[in-house]
């Protein structure tokens, strides 16, 4: 399995590498020959390119078996014209990776629910309220006059469709539930458009049962009722918030694992953001890229039937599992003193043990 790796900015070449020392710890121990290699995306790549996202990256991503994108620091990038390109969009909506893919399962002395909680969100991650993608030509956000700012949210049909079989395809491996969220109330026509496409999906699906929730009841009932979830579907701005909310109030956004996934391509990206002030020190949490490269061969397993790369998906988790419960082997961010070399340590003495 060949595996492209972009470190990106911040912490991201921090917890890139401890993730690649997960990956050669479990390749090692199922003989999975995974091969990794690396090219330079965001500031790294600006100095030397000119591009925070060059042209050779997305050449080779359909090549790969898989990728794996570290964060990022889209925000402090220059404007588009000089090369500040948001990888992390430009993935998403180049390849067509409609489905953002991002399981929740509470940790019972870092959860602060009272309930357990174990769902997953799938986001619609092309479109929606991110007006960044949304145009074929020029910017979906403009201001006509000094102190009015437009910004245009774009829902289709396709994308809609999408997602929503990502979901249900989902939900008949898990409970069996798929709740749709929106706020059609308010934004009628677009998220009319979205439970419209949903509830024809869920005809194919008649296994699965479908509800459809507001999103502020959503927010609400994710504190209140976590275990009536199963399988969240929305649109991409109420997703990116739901995942958040809903990691944190698992256990902490360093510990959530998350896939960008299309018809051919799946990439892995850590929850989180890039944290540059905490760039270099090495006390960042690798948990949530590493938990994503397992999401990554896991999806690689599943496509191409090859129950190795499913083993070690399994591997890396019961072993991050293992780490996280044991108190002194925490990173500082979930109550810890381990940074960073020394957590992905622990998580490959747990794989290599546990396969003695």
């Amino acid at each position: 399995m060949k595996i492209l790796v972009l470190p990106g900015d911040g912490i991201g070449p921090e917890i890139t590498r401890a993730t690649l020392d997960v990956l050669a710890a479990v390749d090692q121990t199922l003989s999975l020959g995974l091969e990794c290699e690396a090219m330079d995306i965001g500031f790294a790549s600006l100095a030397t390119q000119g591009s925070t996202c060059p042209a050779a990256v997305m050449e080779r991503i359909p090549l790969v078996d898989g990728v794996i994108l570290g964060p990022v620091s889209h925000y402090d990038y220059p404007p588009h014209d000089r090369g500040g390109i948001n990888p992390s969009g430009a993935l998403r909506t180049t390849f067509a990776l409609g489905a953002n893919i991002r399981p929740c399962h509470s940790r019972a002395d870092l959860s602060i629910l009272r309930k357990p909680m174990d769902l997953v969100i799938v986001r619609e991650c092309t479109e929606g309220f991110y007006s960044d993608r949304n145009m074929f030509a020029g910017s979906g956000e403009f201001m006509p006059d000094e102190d009015t700012a437009l910004s245009v949210r774009k829902i289709t049909a396709t994308a809609c469709q999408r997602v929503a079989h990502a979901a249900f395809k989902l939900a008949r491996r898990r409970r069996k539930h798929v709740t749709a969220v929106h706020k059609a109330n308010v934004v009628k026509l677009s998220d009319g458009l979205f439970l419209r496409e949903v509830h024809k999906v869920a005809q194919l699906y008649r296994d699965v049962r479908l509800e459809t929730l507001l999103v502020d009841a959503t927010a609400a009932l994710l504190v209140r009722s976590p275990d009536r979830f199963d399988v969240i579907v929305t649109t991409n701005m109420f997703g990116d918030i739901l995942s958040d909310e809903a990691s944190e109030l698992a256990g902490g956004l360093g510990l959530a694992g998350s896939i960008n996934v299309g018809d051919r391509i799946c990439i892995a990206q850590a929850q989180h953001g890039s944290a540059p002030d905490l760039q270099g020190q090495n006390i960042a949490n690798p948990t949530s890229l590493i938990l994503s490269a397992a999401m990554l061969l896991d999806w690689r397993g599943e496509r191409d039937g090859n129950a190795n790369l499913t083993e070690a998906a399994r591997s890396i988790e019961a072993a991050i599992d293992e780490v996280l419960n044991d108190p002194a082997l925490r990173t500082r961010d979930i109550g810890g003193t381990r940074n960073t070399d020394e957590f992905s340590a622990s998580v490959v003495s747990a794989i290599r043990s546990a396969t003695r």
